[in-house]
């Protein structure tokens, strides 16, 4: 938790505002859609798809926390009809949810890929936890760079949290290409590397925006590209490669159910 610079002006305040009620409102809709679409897909994708909704959940939640601490943290008015003005009240913002959110939903998001792709038990058990432990000690390792000031502790850090990060994209881009390959048909495996794409795409952005206070910017315009940056990548690698997990989920269970209803 760092103190807010002072100085902010009413875009950047907005424009920080407005990012993380757009996370509100795409993680609540999401989840709302992915808990509706459960009755829709066959036993083999429902805890994939209750996962998937669980991790919109989570985000909203912390999202709403996020939205809560930053409009606790400042005033705006404006004086007879004049230009808004900003002023800290004091109140410190609350960031670290971000990091309690991704500690959460990071790993789950693998999980819930790992799942839908309906890999052998041994294989499944075994990525999950690779990968799981993998994400969460990237996430471990990114936090104490995140609140440093001090520019080459915060480079130290996020050298050490992309050494997971590494391994975890590796492992997406490449090792799970031929289970990919394998899928029961070409629209699912399709969906399959879109969302393996998507996942790779989405995390790239992290370690970028991560570092937006040490090419340069700071203050007021540093915070704002933080904060609407990963707002951004959030929805991304949440609300939108959760509908990819709901696509995968049901364009397999109708390849399933069509199996069934053939003649033997």
């Amino acid at each position: 938790m760092a103190p807010l610079p002072d100085g902010f002006s009413y875009a950047e305040w907005n424009a920080t505002y407005n990012a993380l009620s757009f996370g509100i409102a795409a993680m609540g809709s999401a989840t709302i859609f992915f808990w509706l679409q459960l009755p829709n897909v066959t036993k083999n994708y429902l805890t994939a798809l209750t996962i998937t909704g669980i991790v919109t959940l989570i985000a909203t939640y912390h999202y709403i926390r996020i939205f809560n601490s930053w409009s606790e943290a400042f005033t705006v008015a404006s004086k007879d009809g004049g230009d808004y003005t900003v002023q800290l009240t004091g109140a410190p913002f609350n960031d670290g949810y971000r990091y309690v959110d991704w500690l959460l939903t990071v790993p789950l998001l693998l999980i819930e890929l790992i799942l839908v792709m309906k890999l052998p038990q041994a294989e499944t058990v075994n990525l999950s936890w690779r990968l799981g432990l993998a994400s969460a000690l990237m996430v471990a390792l990114g936090y104490p760079g995140e609140i440093q000031e001090d520019l080459s502790v915060r480079w130290f850090w996020w050298c050490l949290s992309m050494i997971p990060f590494c391994y975890v994209v590796f492992t997406l881009a490449v090792g799970l290409a031929e289970a990919t390959s394998k899928q029961p048909s070409p629209a699912a495996a399709s969906l399959a590397s879109a969302a393996r794409y998507l996942t790779v795409l989405s995390w790239c952005t992290y370690p970028f925006v991560y570092m937006v206070k040490s090419v340069g910017l700071a203050g007021p315009a540093a915070t704002m590209y933080e904060q609407v940056g990963y707002s951004l990548a959030d929805v991304l690698a949440k609300a939108v490669f959760g509908v990819l997990i709901w696509a995968i989920a049901a364009e397999k269970s109708a390849v399933e159910e069509s199996g069934k209803l053939l003649p033997n």
